[in-house]
Parts: structure tokens; C-alpha cells; sequence
């Protein structure tokens, strides 16, 4: 479902979000080389999931959708493949690090290494899962196409 409507400048190209998924993979395993920044890599850990996720649906769909509760993107995933139930856990988890990195609290997160390779690793598998769905559906749209074409 597209909240945003049509004037959302959002791109509606499924490898924009999955190339932008991939940057801020690399932006959150830059981050976590420095304590000082765990913040941040936790936001980018949950940015990954987001974008990923929505490129999964933008290439099932062909619609952008709107929103950066990562449960209900994944919930949309299940829709197009049960696979995808296997990261509600995932992605519930991955959801707290959306608004609580972002802004000064009262009660600041505070995450130790083994708590932050945790993250890290949930947004690092779940960009992989998605990019090989992703690839071999493509793979298998292209057989088809050349078996149609012969």
C-alpha cells in the first residue's frame, strides 16, 4: 500500500532500494569499528532491513510502498513468499533501532560488542536472503522469458 501518493520522489526501481540497502550495510560494518558509533550502527542495521525489504516488495509489486515499521514490510513480504516468516523475529528487533538511535533519550541504548555484532549480523543476513530471493527470481523470470522467445 502507497501511502505517500503520487508525488512521492521516491524511486520506484527495485535495485535503487536494494543498492541503497547495500550502502547502508556498508555504512553501519564501517560504524561498528568504533564503539563511539553504535548508534549510528544500529540505525544503519535497521535501515538496511527497511530499504532491502521494501525492494523486495517494490519487485514483487511493482509499487512503492511506504512506511519504516519493519514488521508490517515484512508481513508484506510474506505475502509474495512464506520464507519471510522466518524474519519477523528479525525484524521486530531490528525495529527498535529506528527512532530510539536517532534522537537523545533519557534513557540512551547502550550496546556492548556482542550486542552490536548481534545487529549487525540480523541486518547483514537478512540483506543477503533477500538479495539471492531477489536474483533467483530474476534468474528464473529470465529462463522463462528465453523459453518463451524459442
Amino acid at each position: 500500500m502507497a501511502r505517500r501518493g503520487s508525488w512521492s520522489r521516491d524511486s520506484k526501481d527495485y535495485e535503487d532500494w536494494i543498492d541503497a540497502a547495500y550502502q547502508d550495510r556498508l555504512a553501519a560494518e564501517l560504524l561498528f569499528t568504533d564503539p563511539r558509533l553504535y548508534d549510528s550502527c544500529a540505525f544503519h542495521c535497521q535501515q538496511c532491513a527497511e530499504k532491502a525489504l521494501k525492494a523486495y516488495v517494490i519487485f514483487k509489486t511493482h509499487r512503492l510502498v511506504d512506511g519504516h515499521n519493519l514488521t508490517w514490510l515484512c508481513k508484506q513480504a510474506v505475502k509474495h513468499d512464506q520464507k519471510f516468516v522466518e524474519w519477523l523475529d528479525e525484524s521486530a528487533n531490528l525495529n527498535h533501532y529506528y527512532i530510539e538511535t536517532r534522537y537523545p533519550g533519557d534513557f540512551p541504548l547502550e550496546f556492548n560488542q556482542k550486542q552490536m555484532e548481534s545487529v549487525l549480523k540480523m541486518a547483514q543476513d537478512m540483506n543477503d536472503f533477500i538479495y539471492q530471493e531477489i536474483k533467483q527470481s530474476t534468474q528464473k523470470q529470465n529462463k522463462g522469458e528465453t523459453a518463451s522467445v524459442m
